[in-house]
């Protein structure tokens, strides 16, 4: 009877686990390839992106309302001085990190936008040691490719950064929920002046917004832009769900994996045109990756077990948001924002 039931307890954590990576699979993929067919229609991304962070301001907010309600704990406010010393840097580096990806889609194709963002890696390496935490081809854009690389490159001061708000115990940010609520102002206020630069003037003559003549095509480019805000809240939500449900360990292994669905689809849907060279660099890079992961893993079980995230202690919301939720395997926090930095 024991062994059956450790037996069902194994096949279900198996299901469950298979189910969230595949959740989180469709929100990361699905927003990359959304992304880049309105930007084939829609040449304004980084008013896009705006929209989709007063859309993920909105869902966050309601969740921290609907938690409210059912657990009557008061959510944490940051007073305005921590909001704007500690905050502020994080946002304005996420804000430029999604909205500088997003501006790529213009020029760059999926797989090359893939390829590049997985060197963000390094960059997280090189700044996390700061912060003392821790190929020419026809479709080739340089433009594009600057904006990914820019991308990348403050991807690494960005979760640098979010690993160091998240271990500030005092913040009480540690829910990914609240830490989403407070940086969508900032980051929208960070990324307008961008926008007002490069597409303020051009979105203000455009009959798809304000110059509408068809209502309904307006009424189609806002639910596709609200789609997209609703893709990328659940891409947040989801990657919480499966570092909680799982460990950072799973979402670093299936961040590595969706790297390769999406070249594999871009090739497929799209007709990227990946050369052997390509994969050969890409494969190279993964590699990197994934011993960096086992090395991380490894020394983990050395040290005799995970080690808990400085500065952090339990926290009720997270009791809360995943009340059956198992205790945490290989709390690693570093090797989770690894991970997110090959978003």
């Amino acid at each position: 009877m024991g062994r059956w039931a450790l037996d069902v307890a194994f096949v279900w954590k198996a299901v469950l686990t298979l189910g969230l990576v595949l959740l989180y699979y469709c929100f990361s993929i699905g927003i990359t390839f959304y992304n880049k067919w309105l930007t084939k229609s829609f040449h304004f991304p980084l008013f896009m992106t705006m929209l989709h962070l007063a859309v993920i301001f909105l869902f966050s907010a309601l969740s921290r309302a609907l938690v409210q309600c059912s657990s009557h704990r008061a959510r944490v406010v940051l007073s305005w001085a921590d909001y704007l010393r500690r905050v502020a840097p994080t946002a304005l580096a996420t804000a430029l990190d999604v909205g500088l990806s997003n501006w790529s889609f213009l020029y760059v194709t999926v797989s090359l936008y893939t390829m590049t963002k997985s060197s963000a890696v390094l960059f997280i390496l090189i700044f996390s040691l700061i912060f003392k935490l821790e190929e020419l081809s026809t479709q080739f854009n340089v433009e594009g490719f600057a904006l990914v690389l820019g991308a990348s490159f403050i991807g690494g001061i960005r979760w640098t950064l979010t690993q160091m708000l998240l271990q500030k115990a005092e913040l009480g940010l540690q829910n990914p929920i609240d830490t989403m609520f407070h940086l969508q102002p900032l980051m929208f206020l960070g990324l307008f002046p961008l926008f007002a630069v490069f597409e303020g003037l051009h979105l203000s003559t455009s009959e798809k917004i304000f110059r509408f003549q068809d209502t309904g095509l307006l009424l189609r480019v806002l639910g596709s832009l609200f789609l997209g805000g609703i893709l990328a809240f659940g891409l947040g939500f989801s990657e919480f769900l499966l570092v909680s449900r799982t460990s950072s360990l799973t979402l670093s292994i299936a961040g590595i994996f969706k790297e390769v669905c999406t070249l594999l689809l871009a090739a497929h849907l799209l007709g990227d045109q990946i050369s052997l060279l390509n994969w050969l660099g890409f494969a190279l890079c993964l590699s990197g990756i994934s011993l960096h992961v086992a090395l991380k893993a490894l020394h983990s079980r050395g040290d005799g077990g995970p080690k808990p995230l400085k500065g952090m202690g339990s926290s009720p919301d997270l009791e809360l948001l995943l009340r059956s939720s198992q205790q945490e395997e290989g709390d690693n926090e570093e090797e989770y924002f690894v991970a997110q930095g090959q978003q």
